[in-house]
């Protein structure tokens, strides 16, 4: 187990893949910001969903994606809509 998947929300999966972008750390991970996190994992997986913006902003804020503040996870659909669209 890496340091990552210490995290809440971060599994293997997501571990693996931050780890494939370059992001092995969680002061990197702080340093990108949620949002490039996931697109750089989006680069690699194109399945990558809202659930896992909303899992790299939890582990960032040390809680689980459930709860995560709702004008959070507002900004943060508007920002998926924005790349999906």
């Amino acid at each position: 187990m890496g340091e990552l998947e210490k995290l809440p929300n971060i599994g293997k999966v997501v571990e693996g893949q931050l780890n494939e972008v370059g992001i092995t750390t969680l002061e990197q991970l702080k340093e990108l910001g949620n949002r490039q996190a996931w697109l750089k994992i989006k680069s690699i997986d194109d399945s990558a969903c809202i659930h896992r913006l909303y899992s790299l902003e939890g582990a960032i804020r040390g809680i689980r994606k459930t709860q995560l503040p709702e004008d959070v996870k507002a900004e943060l659909k508007e920002f998926y809509q924005q790349m999906k669209g």
